[in-house]
């Protein structure tokens, strides 16, 4: 599809519009974090959720709510307030590779998190550099396993300088920074500039994105996302990420 720039930045807003909308909410993951009303409580919900977001989305959110469920619905004073033998019923819960013991692991370091360095907003903040945040996505996975852990679970978490597109935790940035008129993304951490976010990049956008000519790299990898982020800001230097409503909609919904 070869379309010249005004050609497809009036394409892609299309769709945006189309996607960026409270009925997105109702098949998407982001439906976990809109549970609740508490910052803390969005922002760790969120970040559980988007931690499992991979496979099949019914699964997905499935999981996710149980994982909820075993925090009691209170997902910040868990956290805060657990007591070892809490955490025994955590040890059962299984989403593909993240496992029961994954899980505790997280809400240890989550702990941590909160109790040393104020919560994940301040922790993602305070390494941001003008561009993107991928810096800062390599500082939070060296702060959130500082503490003793299991060594299998840092693969649960990405980290950019090592070539991953990070597509999980750029998702869960997207849904925290992103000033959303619509009513979809929370905009709740207003310490970071939605101008920094990268898009989250997977299959369906990856492909997508080749289509349209936004992307050459063949690997969904760091490099690619560099080269994705350029094309999203020439479209729109503030807001890029509104692209990933167009370009996950075009490949989920509609097999463009």
């Amino acid at each position: 599809m070869i379309l010249n720039q005004k050609e497809l930045k009036d394409f892609l807003d299309a769709k945006v519009a189309q996607y960026n909308h409270p009925r997105f909410i109702e098949s998407d993951p982001i439906q976990i974090p809109h549970q609740f009303s508490k910052k803390e409580d969005i922002e760790i919900s969120g970040f559980l959720t988007a931690t499992i977001a991979w496979g099949n989305r019914k699964s997905i959110i499935n999981n996710a709510n149980k994982m909820m469920e075993l925090l009691e619905h209170a997902p910040y004073d868990f956290i805060m307030n657990h007591e070892s033998q809490d955490l025994e019923k955590l040890q059962a819960f299984v989403h593909r590779t993240f496992n029961g013991q994954d899980f505790v692991q997280f809400i240890k370091s989550l702990n941590y998190m909160y109790q040393t360095y104020g919560g994940l907003e301040s922790v993602f903040s305070s390494s941001t550099e003008d561009h993107n945040l991928q810096l800062a996505i390599h500082q939070f996975k060296k702060y959130f396993f500082e503490i003793e852990h299991l060594k299998r679970t840092q693969k649960h978490v990405s980290d950019p300088l090592k070539n991953s597109a990070a597509k999980r935790i750029n998702m869960f940035l997207r849904w925290m920074v992103r000033q959303d008129n619509s009513g979809v993304d929370f905009g709740i951490w207003r310490s970071i500039s939605p101008s920094q976010l990268s898009c989250p990049l997977d299959v369906h956008s990856g492909n997508v994105a080749r289509k349209l000519g936004l992307l050459k790299r063949r690997q969904n990898d760091a490099k690619a996302l560099q080269e994705l982020d350029a094309s999203l800001r020439m479209l729109d230097p503030s807001d890029p990420v509104k692209y990933d409503f167009a370009l996950f909609g075009l490949g989920v919904f509609e097999g463009f």
